[in-house]
């Protein structure tokens, strides 16, 4: 008796091997993992702090809302530093800021896969500068998130790896635009896979498109509805790409972040000559001008005062430091 009151048997589940331990906690995701399960018992905080179970973070919103009970921006900026340079596979939505993607831009540069989701809080300049620190980015997924011409051709120049990107917007019926379609062009010639999910390009971009990325293989216009795909541009399409999917193909496979997508039944149908090829080229000197939202050269300014703290006493955090304790408690 004396023996079994002074060695307690340990749960069954600590005794499990490493690995399995570390692919069922795998499974929570980031942000359970971060505020519950490194508290559970030591095994699992050494799991959980393992470097391996941060080489892929997905923080993408799962019921569909932009509030969360936790602080996802010092959350991901953890997860950053746990990963110690081995993060290759990175997804945030809703909260992405420049100086956040900076951060990770300066501990990451063995990333392969990033996707942002409506990152309406990130200035087009950050992107600029964080992205010169991807060489091996292979994959750019960015879904209402705003970007320029320039944005573009620094993503082609500084991604030599870069096969596989996603530019989607929510459609503006009235807006015709060959502007992203250029840049992507020139920029951009190794690509395998283009989503362009309501872009405003014409005739003009899918052609500038085809010529300059003769590698194509996967091509989605989606809502592409200024695309008219007239003369011989649509049995150059279905000759040159393996998966094609024109303007007006459903869409009902596309999670799209959490926007919802509609159809165009519900703007009203479009008219032929609501607009003119003619004049439809685009005005380089708007190309920076995002709406009035900030985005101008006075940014560059914000981003280069921005100090990383490379100290390993930036490692040491509070695990209760993510919780709002008036919304969630453990």
């Amino acid at each position: 008796m004396a023996a079994s009151s002074s060695t307690e048997a340990k749960p069954p589940w600590q005794e499990l091997p490493r690995e399995i331990t570390a692919a069922i906690l795998y499974k929570l995701g980031p942000f359970e993992i971060l505020t519950t399960a490194v508290k559970v018992c030591t095994a699992w905080r050494s799991v959980c702090q393992d470097p391996s179970m941060w080489r892929r973070v997905d923080m993408r919103s799962t019921n569909g809302g932009w509030e969360r009970p936790f602080k996802t921006e010092p959350m991901c900026r953890r997860a950053v530093d746990l990963s110690r340079g081995q993060l290759i596979d990175l997804s945030i939505e809703h909260f992405a800021t420049a100086d956040l993607l900076l951060y990770i831009s300066h501990r990451s540069s063995q990333l392969k896969r990033l996707q942002l989701i409506n990152s309406l809080h990130m200035f087009r300049n950050s992107l600029i500068v964080a992205i010169k620190n991807f060489p091996l980015l292979e994959e750019l997924h960015l879904e209402f998130t705003d970007v320029s011409r320039k944005t573009i051709e620094t993503i082609g120049e500084s991604c030599p790896l870069l096969k596989s990107f996603k530019l989607n917007t929510d459609w503006q019926k009235y807006e015709v635009s060959n502007t992203e379609a250029l840049a992507i062009a020139k920029s951009m010639h190794g690509l395998v896979n283009l989503q362009l999910i309501s872009n405003r390009m014409t005739d003009k971009g899918l052609n500038a498109i085809l010529e300059g990325c003769p590698n194509l293989e996967s091509l989605d216009l989606r809502r592409c509805f200024k695309v008219r795909l007239s003369g011989n541009l649509r049995n150059l399409c279905s000759e040159r790409i393996k998966d094609l999917k024109l303007p007006r193909d459903p869409i009902d496979d596309c999670r799209f972040g959490t926007h919802e997508v509609y159809d165009d039944d519900d703007y009203g149908t479009w008219d032929d000559d609501v607009y003119d090829d003619e004049t439809s080229d685009d005005d380089e000197s708007s190309d920076d001008f995002c709406g009035g939202c900030c985005c101008g050269d006075d940014d560059m300014d914000v981003v280069s005062d921005v100090v990383f703290d490379d100290d390993d006493d930036s490692m040491e955090y509070s695990w209760d430091e993510y919780n709002d304790e008036s919304e969630v408690s453990f």
